[in-house]
């Protein structure tokens, strides 16, 4: 117990530290990220960079600089060209001039649109002379205000020094106006004649100045010369150089912090609910009482409050105070998703959310209510129900009737499918189903109406059934017994008159045989009657079935030898026990031998076969038929139906029915099989159990 103790603080304990661990490796990814955004504008491309002039430094240097003395030159040249509209952009005028017309066009009364567009074009120069004039002013303003503010701003300029000039206006912050006194400079950059010129070398290699400058080709009458002086480039140099190294210590920094986040996380993952390492049960604890959806809005409200608390802070203090904000607000953060993975590997992420509960209680609700109310309160149920569907999805409205008329119109369909149904039924149809999808009410009535069929169905075919063998015993009663009789009447008036001795003897002979078959028949017609009714007494027994049918065959012994049959009795080695009425059961078994006596083929082998089932004892008779067994199983077990179609041999017709009966009231089944002229006769007796 003190060993399992000793390692269960032992993983409380770890678990804490590989959190610090998180949080600490997650605040310091911050860091370093925040360290690159201060220093280098969030670009760590500056750790990979191998010198000045191919630096994005370089390109930031010089692409504002460039581009102010290009548009100067280029579009604004000077105040006068402004001023006589030089600068007005003609496409956007005539969009603007377009956009007036269509006022005229509207609001004018000057517009007559029985006159061609020219004339009318004509008459809202004159009519909106003034407004187009305005319009043109406001350009030129715009355009002033531009100039003005790019003159600012290249006068504010002292390094690099610049010259530009396009053969009229120049611009300079210098009394150098000559090339050769830009290349004397340790760095320039020379545009003129549609040739760029660059120095040293390495600033032709640096791909952002390059990308961003290829629209910088000058014009013929078109020159402009930048120079980097010596200490201006010194400054630069050496503070790309603290940049870049502060940019690597960072990178590196993130690095290491951001495999330490994963490492840590992931392992704190992998424990994240157990109580060990080799725990592979998840234990729950009380911050996951939390509903899931709730604690993801709690953790969306911490990322809020992180970065708004970061907002309010002047930039130049965002350094000092962003590991103290973030460490409290990562825990925590870390607190509420761990609590998420842990319902995720609970496989409750889903049922513990608010929603889910919320959904599910009133899902519930109303299945309740819908499952246990009649029809007036389901009725009622949905009268109430769909206007508050219709309120809570008034912003799919048309999706929600649509669907609610589809399912009026379904329901609609299935009611009249059940009328239509009912009316063939009621006409006499007793075989007419009615098709009704769905477990709801409609299909459930459907589903009774169809019950309801099938049950008259049958009722209709066994009476049927019965009707037929009531004839059919009728037919066959009379049949067997008007035969004897017959004989008996003849035999008795040829009696009255025979005076011969010899022939008294065999007419009296024959009488004996005929009246002995008239018993047999309405013997076995009284004992069919009686087993069918169920009314003779069974008395359970333990009987040894092997031992009943050895002696049974010996009391039969001369029948088997007549029949010329070889019987073979297969049977397991341990004593096997039924629970069955003796004198019942061997009636049963006499029956069947009797038919194998009858019916079976002379020289053939009969076979017994005995099988214990487990709850029961399986008896089969298999013999070869002397007759050919052109009728079924079923027709076989009705009465006075017998292998011979002819009905030459002597027996009733009776017997397989009366083995049935008799085998039934024992809690027992009788079956019979027919396979070409293999007939099979197979008891299955109910096993005694020895009372505990």
């Amino acid at each position: 117990m003190g060993t399992r103790l000793k390692n269960y603080s032992h993983s409380i304990i770890t678990k804490i530290i590989v959190f610090m661990m998180v949080i600490l490796c997650f605040t310091g990814v911050i860091k370093a990220f925040f360290d690159v955004e201060v220093v280098n504008d969030g670009d760590f491309g500056i750790v990979f960079e191998e010198d000045y002039y191919q630096s994005r430094s370089y390109a930031r240097e010089s692409e504002p600089l460039i581009s102010d003395l290009r548009s100067l030159i280029s579009e604004y040249k000077n105040e006068e060209h402004i001023l006589n509209g030089g600068t007005i952009d003609e496409e956007k005028l005539r969009t603007e001039e377009e956009n007036l017309y269509y006022d005229f066009q509207a609001n004018s009364i000057s517009y007559n649109p029985e006159v061609s567009d020219a004339k009318n074009r004509e008459m809202f120069k004159e009519v909106y002379a003034e407004r187009i004039a305005k319009l043109k002013e406001q350009f030129i303003t715009d355009d002033l205000k531009v100039f003005h503010q790019l003159r600012q701003r290249i006068e504010e300029i002292k390094d690099p020094i610049f010259y530009v000039s396009d053969g009229v206006t120049t611009y300079t912050n210098s009394t150098r106006v000559e090339k050769d006194q830009f290349k004397s400079y340790p760095s320039y950059m020379i545009f003129e004649n549609y040739k760029n010129e660059f120095y040293p070398k390495a600033v032709e290699q640096n791909e952002y100045l390059q990308n961003n400058l290829a629209y910088m080709d000058s014009p013929g009458n078109h020159v402009m010369y930048i120079a980097f002086s010596q200490k201006f480039l010194q400054g630069k140099i050496s503070e790309w150089k603290e940049n870049k190294e502060a940019a690597t210590a960072s990178l590196y920094q993130l690095v290491g912090f951001i495999l330490g986040l994963i490492l840590t996380f992931f392992y704190l993952v992998h424990v994240n609910g157990r109580k060990s390492f080799q725990d592979e049960e998840v234990h729950l604890n009380g911050l996951d009482k939390l509903y899931t959806d709730i604690n993801g809005i709690l953790c969306l409200g911490l990322i809020w409050l992180w970065v708004l608390l970061l907002q309010t802070v002047p930039s130049q203090t965002i350094g000092k105070i962003i590991i103290p904000v973030t460490l409290p607000i990562a825990a925590a953060g870390l607190a509420f998703v761990l609590s998420l993975i842990r319902h995720l590997k609970y496989k409750t992420f889903i049922k513990h959310s608010f929603i889910f509960v919320i959904l599910s209680k009133f899902v519930t609700f109303i299945k309740d209510v819908y499952a246990s109310g009649s029809i007036g309160v389901k009725t009622v149920l949905l009268v109430v129900g769909y206007p508050i569907l219709i309120a809570l999805t008034f912003f799919m409205f048309p999706v929600t009737i649509g669907f609610a008329a589809w399912l009026a119109l379904k329901k609609i369909k299935s009611f009249q499918a059940i009328q239509e149904g009912v009316e063939k039924i009621k006409d006499g149809d007793l075989h007419h189903s009615i098709e009704v999808g769905g477990k709801g009410e409609f299909g459930r009535l459907a589903a009774n109406i169809n019950s309801i069929t099938d049950g008259l169905n049958k009722a209709v075919d066994n009476e049927l059934k019965s009707e037929r063998l009531k004839t059919e015993l009728i037919t066959n009663v009379s049949h067997d017994i008007r035969t004897p009789l017959t004989s008996i009447i003849t035999y008795v008036d040829l009696l009255k008159y025979e005076k011969d001795s010899f022939k008294i003897e065999e007419y009296i002979e024959v009488l004996d045989q005929k009246s002995k078959r008239l018993k047999v028949l309405t013997d076995d017609l009284f004992e069919a009657a009686k087993a069918s009714s169920g009314s003779i007494p069974v008395q359970f027994e333990k009987i040894d079935i092997l031992s009943l049918l050895n002696q049974g065959l010996g009391e039969v012994s001369d029948k088997i030898e007549a029949s010329e049959l070889v019987v073979k009795i297969n049977h397991p080695k341990e004593k096997i026990y039924l629970s069955a009425d003796g004198r019942l059961l061997w009636r049963s078994i006499e029956n069947l031998l009797s038919n194998i006596f009858k019916y079976a083929l002379k020289g053939s082998r009969v076979y017994i076969d005995i099988e214990d089932l487990g709850n029961e004892i399986l008896i089969t008779f298999k013999n070869i038929s002397a007759y050919e067994l052109n009728i079924s199983a079923d027709e076989l077990m009705e009465r006075f139906t017998r292998g011979d179609e002819s009905r030459l041999s002597e027996g009733s017709g009776l017997g397989l029915s009366i083995t049935k009966s008799l085998i039934e009231i024992q809690k027992g089944k009788f079956l019979i099989r027919v396979d070409g002229d293999l007939f099979k006769a197979m008891l299955y007796i109910p096993k005694f159990k020895e009372e505990a």
